[in-house]
């Protein structure tokens, strides 16, 4: 291995430039991953865009590789050692906390840039801080002893293994956070790489009914909607979206709204609100508004609506979204559209944001990439 590793590190807003950093010595606790494939999001753009964190940072928190080097201690502590293909959680979790005991590190303090200004999470974290790789846009990221892990199977390939972490939430916030189960009725709104993954977990749950919303841009996303399992799919532009729930209901609406939509401002969640007619609905939203004037509030006590944000993904989500994906059961490899090597970070990012072309759905990117 070469005594240098490369990175792109954003840094300032909307800039990247490519940078060398020494091989890290490696504590006892500690190991040295060779990034095979890092997801790009929704969240990547709006943080390339206006960082919250001004220091330099390597940014890549979907991250996918092979431990190269490692430590006893950290072999002893992860049972994972040289040679074993793993997915890196973005959150670095303390390990001491309830929500670490329990498997939910995404809202273990020690994770949230947002409180904790020292927090580690890959992506985040500034390459200032030991150790510097604390990202996936480079060739090599660093694994502390409580880095959370998980094997990768070697029949899931780049292309499925780059959408781990939008199919572990999908699983998230549809099984866990919304109850989708069974016979479940479901509307999703927005196509994109998060919308799609949602299609999957709901048919594997057993929902007969799930229903795609997008634009007329999102034609061919919606096509890959219906190739994923949804049973309809509606572009808002052409069709009255409520009323085609209702037809496609019998006039009872859905049981479950999930808003994948990130940032299409209130229309999504008024929609949403209306196509939920049973009682006792689930309201999944991503926290994309800073405001909402005039809200429904007495309509949605009425029905009994209850309203789940969206927000990262449990181990457990992580396991079966690996396990998913391990079964060929869906084409998820289709959701990746675009690849990307190290040098082309900038336009990896812009294109998930829609700069370039439409048809875009997941952008992976590949360290090693020639």
């Amino acid at each position: 291995m070469a005594d240098h590793v490369l990175a792109a590190v954003r840094t300032a807003p909307s800039t990247t430039e490519l940078r060398e950093f020494p091989v890290p010595s490696l504590p006892e606790d500690a190991a040295l991953l060779k990034v095979e494939v890092a997801g790009i999001c929704g969240t990547d753009v709006k943080m390339y865009a206006k960082p919250v964190i001004q220091a330099p940072v390597i940014m890549g928190h979907e991250n996918v590789g092979t431990i190269v080097e490692a430590g006893p201690q950290f072999v002893e502590r992860q049972g994972l050692g040289p040679g074993d293909r793993v997915f890196v959680e973005h959150y670095v979790a303390c390990y001491q906390c309830e929500w670490c005991r329990i498997g939910e590190y995404r809202h273990c303090e020690a994770t949230d840039w947002r409180t904790n200004s020292d927090a580690r999470r890959y992506g985040y974290t500034t390459c200032e801080n030991p150790y510097h790789l604390w990202g996936g846009f480079a060739e090599y990221m660093y694994l502390p002893w409580n880095a959370v892990l998980h094997r990768v199977p070697d029949n899931v390939s780049e292309a499925e293994a780059g959408v781990i972490t939008p199919l572990s939430n999908g699983i998230e916030w549809a099984l866990y956070d919304c109850g989708v189960g069974f016979m479940s009725t479901v509307l999703i709104q927005g196509p994109g790489q998060q919308g799609l993954s949602q299609v999957v977990a709901c048919k594997q749950a057993g929902a007969s009914l799930v229903i795609v919303t997008g634009t007329a841009r999102d034609a061919a996303r919606l096509e890959l909607a219906k190739a994923l399992g949804a049973d309809h799919v509606i572009d808002v532009q052409h069709d009255d979206p409520l009323q085609r729930v209702l037809e496609l209901t019998g006039g009872t609406g859905v049981d479950v709204v999930l808003d994948c939509t990130a940032g299409a401002g209130t229309a999504p969640v008024l929609l949403g609100i209306d196509a939920l007619k049973r009682r006792a609905g689930t309201l999944l939203v991503q926290g994309e508004l800073a405001a909402f004037p005039d809200f429904p509030i007495k309509k949605l006590t009425e029905k009994a609506i209850t309203i789940r944000s969206a927000r990262g993904h449990s181990y457990r989500a992580v396991e079966l979204a690996i396990e998913q994906l391990a079964s060929k059961r869906f084409p998820l490899h289709l959701l990746t559209t675009h690849e990307y090597g190290l040098p082309e970070v900038d336009t990896a990012i812009r294109a998930v944001g829609g700069e370039f072309e439409d048809g875009v759905i997941h952008v992976s990117l590949l360290p090693w990439k020639s």
